[in-house]
Protein backbone atom coordinates (compact mmCIF):
# COMPACT_ATOMS: atom_id res chain seq x y z
CA UNK A 1 0.00 0.00 0.00
CA UNK A 2 3.11 2.65 0.92
CA UNK A 3 4.50 1.57 -2.15
CA UNK A 4 1.33 2.40 -4.35
CA UNK A 5 0.80 6.27 -2.49
CA UNK A 6 5.29 6.53 -3.60
CA UNK A 7 4.60 5.84 -7.03
CA UNK A 8 1.26 7.98 -7.09
CA UNK A 9 3.16 10.86 -5.77
CA UNK A 10 6.20 10.13 -8.26
CA UNK A 11 3.94 9.90 -11.28
CA UNK A 12 2.53 13.35 -10.14
CA UNK A 13 5.53 14.91 -10.08
CA UNK A 14 7.05 13.83 -13.74
CA UNK A 15 3.62 15.20 -14.97
CA UNK A 16 4.56 18.33 -13.19
CA UNK A 17 8.04 18.14 -14.15
CA UNK A 18 6.33 17.66 -18.19
CA UNK A 19 4.24 20.67 -17.61
CA UNK A 20 5.35 23.27 -20.27
CA UNK A 21 6.12 26.40 -19.05
CA UNK A 22 3.88 29.32 -19.24
CA UNK A 23 4.01 31.04 -22.11
CA UNK A 24 3.30 35.26 -22.26
CA UNK A 25 1.75 37.51 -24.85
CA UNK A 26 3.68 40.84 -25.66
CA UNK A 27 1.15 43.53 -26.59
CA UNK A 28 1.63 46.85 -27.58
CA UNK A 29 -1.29 49.85 -26.40
CA UNK A 30 -2.35 52.58 -28.41
CA UNK A 31 -1.89 56.24 -27.55
CA UNK A 32 -1.98 59.82 -29.39
CA UNK A 33 1.41 60.26 -29.48
CA UNK A 34 3.57 57.53 -31.16
CA UNK A 35 3.62 57.76 -34.99
CA UNK A 36 2.70 54.89 -36.32
CA UNK A 37 5.62 54.81 -38.52
CA UNK A 38 7.84 54.12 -35.57
CA UNK A 39 5.52 51.47 -33.78
CA UNK A 40 6.09 49.90 -37.41
CA UNK A 41 9.64 49.96 -36.70
CA UNK A 42 9.51 48.66 -33.59
CA UNK A 43 7.83 45.74 -34.38
CA UNK A 44 9.95 44.83 -37.20
CA UNK A 45 12.97 45.51 -35.23
CA UNK A 46 11.92 43.72 -31.82
CA UNK A 47 9.53 40.98 -33.02
CA UNK A 48 11.08 39.88 -36.27
CA UNK A 49 7.86 40.97 -38.68
CA UNK A 50 8.51 41.67 -41.79
CA UNK A 51 6.87 45.31 -43.35
CA UNK A 52 3.76 44.11 -44.04
CA UNK A 53 2.82 41.97 -40.82
CA UNK A 54 4.28 44.92 -38.80
CA UNK A 55 1.46 47.48 -40.37
CA UNK A 56 -0.76 45.09 -39.77
CA UNK A 57 -0.34 44.65 -36.14
CA UNK A 58 0.15 48.35 -35.85
CA UNK A 59 -2.92 49.11 -37.36
CA UNK A 60 -4.83 46.64 -34.52
CA UNK A 61 -2.95 48.79 -31.98
CA UNK A 62 -4.70 51.76 -33.67
CA UNK A 63 -7.79 50.49 -34.26
CA UNK A 64 -8.54 48.42 -30.90
CA UNK A 65 -6.33 49.85 -28.54
CA UNK A 66 -3.76 47.08 -28.39
CA UNK A 67 -1.73 44.44 -30.77
CA UNK A 68 -0.15 41.30 -29.86
CA UNK A 69 3.34 41.00 -30.98
CA UNK A 70 4.59 37.60 -30.79
CA UNK A 71 4.06 34.81 -27.55
CA UNK A 72 7.18 34.08 -25.49
CA UNK A 73 8.50 32.24 -22.41
CA UNK A 74 8.52 34.33 -19.57
CA UNK A 75 12.10 35.63 -19.85
CA UNK A 76 11.91 36.36 -23.44
CA UNK A 77 8.86 38.29 -23.26
CA UNK A 78 10.11 40.60 -20.79
CA UNK A 79 13.64 41.43 -22.23
CA UNK A 80 11.56 42.31 -25.01
CA UNK A 81 8.85 44.21 -23.15
CA UNK A 82 12.13 46.10 -21.31
CA UNK A 83 13.69 47.00 -24.76
CA UNK A 84 10.82 48.14 -26.44
CA UNK A 85 10.15 50.66 -23.58
CA UNK A 86 13.72 52.00 -23.54
CA UNK A 87 13.77 52.43 -27.49
CA UNK A 88 10.78 54.51 -27.11
CA UNK A 89 11.82 56.37 -23.94
CA UNK A 90 15.12 57.38 -25.87
CA UNK A 91 13.03 58.42 -28.51
CA UNK A 92 10.79 60.68 -26.68
CA UNK A 93 7.69 58.48 -26.85
CA UNK A 94 5.17 57.25 -24.75
CA UNK A 95 4.12 53.60 -25.97
CA UNK A 96 3.29 51.19 -23.74
CA UNK A 97 4.38 47.36 -24.06
CA UNK A 98 3.28 45.02 -21.45
CA UNK A 99 3.17 41.16 -21.28
CA UNK A 100 0.26 39.34 -20.15
CA UNK A 101 0.19 34.99 -19.45
CA UNK A 102 -1.64 33.18 -22.29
Amino acid sequence: MGNKQENGTILERQAQKLKPPAMYQVTLLNDDYTPMEFVVSIIQEYFNKDRETAMQIMLKVHRDGRGVCGVYSKDIALTKVELVLTHARKAGHPLQCVMEEV
